[in-house]
Parts: C-alpha cells; structure tokens; sequence
C-alpha cells in the first residue's frame, strides 16, 4: 500500500538521465485556475428583481335600478256593441232586458274602477316611501365609492413609493454585483496574464541556465543544481525544500535539504475486506520509526547521487548534504528545525559504490556521516560543514562593536590581529561552560594560536586552536599539520579556523579524525554569535595584497 512508496525511494532516483532533459524542465504547468465567470454570474439567478406594482382597479359605482311596483291594469270599459236605432227591431222585452243589462255593466265598470283607483292609490304611496329609501341608499353607496377612490389612491401611492424603493436598491445591488464581477473576471486575468509571463521569464532563464552550463560556466551550478533538484520525481509528502552553497575555488557544494518529518510519512499498511466492511491496517510504531530511519538515508544517498550524477561538466567535486527536520517540541508546543544528519563525500568515492545493493544505513557510516544512531529521536548534530544562512560577506550593513566594525575586512587583516581575534572570540565561547582559553604568543611560523580547557566530562578536554587569515583554499598539508600538532600536544580536538574554504581533500582527511574545520562563513557566524559583525571579501583582500 502507501507505505510501499518508501521502499523504492533510493531505486527511484538511480534511473534518471545523466543530461537533464530541458524540455520536460520547462514544460511548466498550466495556469488550472478557472475562469469565475460563469460561476459568478450564476449567482445572479438568486437576485431577482422584485414584483412588479400593479394600481388597484377602483371599485365600480353600483347602480341602482328603482324596483317600483307597477301600477295595476286599468279595468276596461265594457263594450256594448249595440246602437239604439237597431233596438227598434227589438220587442220592448228586450228592449228593457237590453238597457237594464247596460246599466248593469256601467255599475261593474264603476265598482272595478274605483277598486282599480284605490290600489293605484296604494302603489303609489308605496313607491313614494320606496324612492325616499333608495334615494337614501344611493347616497350612501356614492360616500362609500367616494371613500373607497381616496384609500385606494393613498395605498397606491404608499405601494409605488415602496415598490420604486426595492427596484432602485435591487438596481444598486446588481450594479455592485455586476462591477464585483467584473472586477473578479479582470482580476483571474491579470493573475493568468502574470502566470504565463513568469512561465516565460522561468522558460528563458532555464535556457539562460542551460547555455551557460553547457560552455562550463561554473558559476551557474546553484542554479543548476537548483533544478537537478526541483526535477526529481518524488512522492508528494516530499515537499523538496532546500537551500544551496557552492564553493566555486573548491567546488565543494553544501544542501541543506529540509527532509519530511515522521508525521507525514504513509502509515496504511493494507486494506481488507472483514464481511460487510473495508478495514484498514497501519504499521506500528516501532515499524514507522525503522521507515523514517530508511528513508532519511535513502533521500541523503539519493540527492547525493542526482547531484554527481548529472555533473557532466564536473564541477563538484564534493557535496555535503546536511538533513535538517521540522519537528513539534512537545514540551513548548512549538516546531523548531534540528540537523539531524551530515554527510560529506567526495565524487570519486560516491561514484565506486553500488547504490542498487547497499543498505543505506550502513553505506552513510561507512561513508563518515554523522547522525545519532536512532533518527527518530530528533537529535541535533552538527553539520560537517555548516551552511550559514544568513551569510554576512556580502551584506553591507551590521551593527557596529567596539572593535570590528561592517567596514572590517577579515580576510584583509593584520595576520597578528587576526590571531588574536580568534583567541578573543574563543575565549568567550568556552567561557559559556566554564572552560578556560590560554593563548600562546603570537607567532607566523603556524604553530598553536591559542589553548583552551573544555570542563565537560565527556567532550571537553584540551583543544588546540590555529587560525589561518588565508585568501586562498586551504591545503590538506596545513590539516595534516593541525593533526600532528594535537597528537604532540596531548589534545582532544583541533580547531582550524580560516577566513578562506577548505578543498574536499581536507575534508577528506578530516573525516573520523578529532579535527573541526570552520570555513569564513563558520567565522562570521561565530563573530556574530558574540556580537561582533564583520565581513570577508576575499577578492577585495587579493588586491590589497598585491599592491
């Protein structure tokens, strides 16, 4: 499973080409940012505008139609149909019958027209007191009607003032929106714009790199390293950070590599199917600490190996790589960074080994390098030769001490007032333990500059210290003569200290021996520690010199 990733770690790396391929190199990524857009705009759709005002009809008038009651028929007259001259054919039986049944009809006539008279009478006063009520009534539907114009009127206005309120703020809301929108889309623009112009400027410095590289310009390999480095293909809790020092004179290069600390390294052992459910299976603990051990060495031996490997123009002749981690100190809760592995070694010895079937533990010790012997407890160690950071040879601004100054040049110095610098300074170091420094007389015949006593039980003893103000590299001659000089003391260690570098036979020689070199960065480092602050300019020193 995952863990098996680290098992191929140092195999991984044995593969790669000796000439780097500089296509893939500048085969950079795509700019994988999506356009927002779309998406933004989408947003939109959650703001709508609000509904439209529509005026209240006023209510229609009622009309209001009399229901009268309707007058009763008036009777008919009778119709009698006969004129008198015809009664004269008429017998005067029937004669009386006939104008008797007349007046008969007459007094019918009379009673139903009276009747008649009397219930026109009725209707009417029944209509009189019907219009006086309806009038009544129409009045009250005109106040009605006339009140209800004016409150719809007055809620119509009230409605359109809250309606023309909502559309200008949705109308200020969408403008905003419209302009935060555009001004994204601008923005993911200007970003994608920059992506690629760096793409391009990455892409012509990488040819820049590779020209001068290919016409042996040695002082192009930090940059070329840099991308030896950034191109191998490693698992991703490899975060690849590093910094770089290269020596050009010895050609010696320093990598400080920032290794992956023990929590980020895959635990899942495998994954197996118990009835119904996935379970997954971790190493133990004990197992995970023998997987960091391995792969701390693996990615040393590795690095190492891309480095040399990739030389064709061989211009390192020796590396030294120095393992730091970033670990939480459970006791203050912080991360701190501990070096907790060092290895120098020189091309012609790395390139005799076979990496395919060494055990890389075992090849780092053969090889010297210093390392406590369980790594998974985080044990500081100090660097073969140590990369100083925060280097001060070519800063032109430090805080001035009583003494030495920004403007002092070591590497320029009187040789007798250099010496007694590197007394001074030892004196306060050892002081720190409570060690004592006794300094000898000040001499050019290469001698011991100066003596200390360490108090500790287990390191300290007799040190013998040399300084040497060089502008040149320092010769294995001048560490074999230090070694000699501790066996005739009587010391426990050597302490070469040099405004120059060493070649990597003099760290060669160094290796196993109780010999410390310190380099003019180690120098400038240790002045500061103190509170002193000076610089080295060796080509500055060089002309002094010769004039």
């Amino acid at each position: 499973m995952e863990n098996r990733l680290l098992e191929t770690l140092l195999a991984d790396g044995l593969s790669i080409p000796a000439n780097l391929d500089w296509e893939k190199i500048k085969n950079v990524e795509q700019f994988l940012e999506p356009n927002p857009e779309q998406m933004l705009l989408k947003e939109l759709d959650n703001l709508v505008p609000p509904p439209k005002f529509v005026k209240q009809n006023i209510p229609i008038k009622s009309s209001f139609e009399k229901p009268l009651k309707e007058l009763p028929e008036k009777p008919k007259e009778p119709f009698l149909g006969y004129s008198v001259s015809a009664m004269k054919f008429y017998t005067e039986q029937q004669k009386i019958d006939y104008l008797q049944w007349i007046e008969e009809e007459k007094e019918k006539y009379k009673s139903l027209l009276e009747t008649w008279e009397e219930k026109c009478k009725k209707v009417k006063a029944i209509n009189v007191q019907l219009l006086d009520k309806y009038e009544k009534h129409e009045n009250l539907l005109n106040k009605i009607h006339s009140s209800k114009i004016d409150e719809i009127t007055e809620q119509d206005n009230l409605l359109e003032k809250q309606y023309q309120k909502k559309i200008k703020i949705y109308e200020l809301t969408l403008n905003a929106k419209l302009e935060s929108i555009d001004r994204q889309v601008k923005e993911w623009q200007k970003r994608k714009e920059e992506f690629y112009l760096s793409q391009e400027s990455y892409k012509k410095q990488v040819d820049k790199i590779r020209l001068a590289y290919t016409l042996n310009d040695i002082s192009i390999v930090p940059q070329y390293v840099q991308l030896v480095l950034e191109s191998s293909q490693y698992p991703d809790f490899i975060n690849k950070n590093f910094d770089i020092d290269y020596n050009p004179e010895t050609k010696i290069l320093v990598v400080e590599y920032s290794l992956p600390s023990i929590e980020v390294l895959p635990t899942l052992k495998e994954v197996k199917w118990v009835g119904n459910e996935q379970r997954e299976y971790h190493v133990s603990e004990m197992q995970l600490q023998k997987d960091f051990e391995k792969t701390m060495y693996n990615i040393t031996l590795r690095t190492i190996y891309e480095l040399f490997h990739t030389d064709v123009i061989n211009a390192i002749d020796s590396i030294c790589f120095n393992g730091w981690v970033n670990v939480l100190n459970k006791a203050t809760g912080k991360r701190e960074n501990h070096c907790i592995l060092s290895l120098q070694v020189s091309k012609t010895i790395f390139n005799e080994l076979d990496l395919r079937n060494v055990y890389p533990k075992i090849c780092f010790k053969s090889l010297k390098g210093v390392s406590n012997s369980k790594l998974s407890t985080i044990t500081s160690i100090q660097p073969i030769i140590h990369f100083n950071r925060n280097d001060n040879r070519f800063v032109d601004s430090h805080d001035v001490t009583v003494n030495i100054d920004e403007s002092t040049n070591l590497a320029a110095m009187d040789w007798e007032e250099f010496e007694h610098l590197i007394r001074e300074v030892f004196e306060k170091e050892f002081s720190y333990n409570g060690g004592e420094v006794k300094v000898t007389q000040a001499s050019r015949d290469g001698g011991v500059d100066a003596i200390a006593f360490d108090p500790d039980p287990i390191r300290g003893g007799k040190i013998v210290i040399q300084a040497k103000r060089y502008t040149n590299t320092v010769g294995v001659s001048a560490v074999r003569d230090l070694f000699g000089t501790v066996m005739n003391e009587g010391a426990n260690k050597g302490i070469l200290v040099t405004t120059s570098d060493y070649g990597s036979d003099s760290y060669e020689f160094a290796k196993g021996k109780p010999i410390t070199l310190l380099n003019g960065s180690n120098l400038l480092y240790l002045l500061e520690k103190h509170g002193h602050n000076a610089r080295i300019d060796i080509e500055e020193a060089r002309k002094l010199m010769k004039g």
